[in-house]
């Protein structure tokens, strides 16, 4: 059982106290930056939260505050101290979308909703792009890849997407059968067929290509879904892929997939329930046997050293599923994902 001094514990882990060269006051200073420059921004970085508190591509409240946790936990705080300028204006406000009239579309929940949401966050994400910022999405629930990913791509055309997660998010419109858009992001992306009906997405140009898309993680698919990965010859390594080979390979050959000549952008969109519960319990769609605490964070290191991450995505940290204790490990790893990912090392 996940006890207060096993939490205690993880934190101290996740902010493990080190000193910073050249700091006046290293007794008080964290983790230091195993600092890569990054290719697509300036050095000094600036990052560029983008907090999105909404939770209408799937059934289950909660999700919306997830965005506040994380930063309440100190996010802003703990990127500062790594060297990075951070801006953090307040979460996107999305009241004018909740108070549009939905228009129903077959099973589909919330479309229209959902739609708009992306469409504003896709915007939101060029534009810090344009302004020399890396953004970085904290979710809410991982119908905004949607967003996220479109407005990467349509800022660098030829990125490379790492999606991290338990399941595929890849049914159409016709082969959804709960009709949660939460599950759908990736097919709008890719333009796939069975999507034709949906004219709340016509906004979502066909801009990612299969072959460069990779998944790190599944292990909860539906039939449809590997028959549409199968079909579309997308690179997936399922958790099989992470016993057999173990994460350090498996992050060689998804890499040498999606981005074989060392130059290309990439997006990493990471959702919590891609690590096992007993690392992440407070999220919506848990599924056991997940990456390890240290698997994950190794993905994150990894992008991180290619120097080539122009975004990153952090979804589906719920706090109000589980008790207050796994509410706060959940967010613990949050923040501890993300700060991998732009550059915290452990030594």
């Amino acid at each position: 059982m996940f006890t207060s001094r096993s939490l205690s514990r993880l934190q101290a882990l996740c902010r493990t106290p080190v000193t910073r060269p050249g700091s006046v006051d290293s007794a008080r200073s964290y983790v230091y930056q195993g600092h890569v420059k990054n290719r697509f921004f300036p050095d000094p970085q600036t990052v560029a939260i983008v907090g999105c508190p909404f939770s209408g591509g799937q059934p289950r409240k909660g999700v919306d505050i997830g965005p506040t946790r994380l930063i309440q936990a100190g996010l802003v705080e703990r990127l500062t101290d790594l060297g990075l300028k951070v801006e953090f204006d307040g979460h996107l406000k999305f009241e004018k979308f909740l108070a549009e009239q939905e228009i129903p579309n077959g099973i589909l929940k919330n479309p229209r909703l959902v739609s708009r949401v992306c469409e504003s966050v896709a915007q939101t994400v060029q534009g810090h792009m344009k302004e020399g910022r890396l953004p970085v999405m904290i979710g809410g629930d991982h119908s905004l890849g949607m967003g996220t990913v479109f407005g990467t791509l349509s800022q660098y055309p030829d990125a490379g997407v790492i999606w991290v997660d338990a399941h595929a998010d890849i049914n159409t419109a016709s082969s959804t059968l709960s009709g949660n858009i939460h599950g759908m992001p990736v097919s709008f992306l890719l333009g796939l067929p069975g999507n034709e009906g949906v004219k709340e997405f016509g906004w979502v140009k066909p801009l990612l290509k299969p072959e460069r898309l990779v998944y790190i993680g599944l292990r909860d698919v539906d039939p449809a879904e590997r028959r549409i990965i199968k079909e579309n010859g997308i690179r997936a390594f399922s958790i099989h892929e992470v016993d057999k080979y173990g994460i350090g390979k498996v992050m060689e050959m998804a890499l040498d997939h999606i981005n074989p000549g060392g130059n290309r952008p990439l997006h990493l969109s990471f959702d919590v329930d891609a690590l096992d519960p007993t690392v992440a319990p407070s999220t919506g769609t848990p599924v056991r046997g997940g990456l390890t605490f240290r698997e994950g964070h190794y993905v994150c290191e990894v992008v991180h050293e290619t120097g080539l991450m122009v975004a990153l995505d952090l979804v589906e940290v719920n706090p109000s599923l589980q008790d207050e204790l796994s509410a706060e490990q959940t967010i613990a790893v949050g923040c501890s994902l993300v700060s991998a990912a732009l550059g915290e090392t452990l030594l």
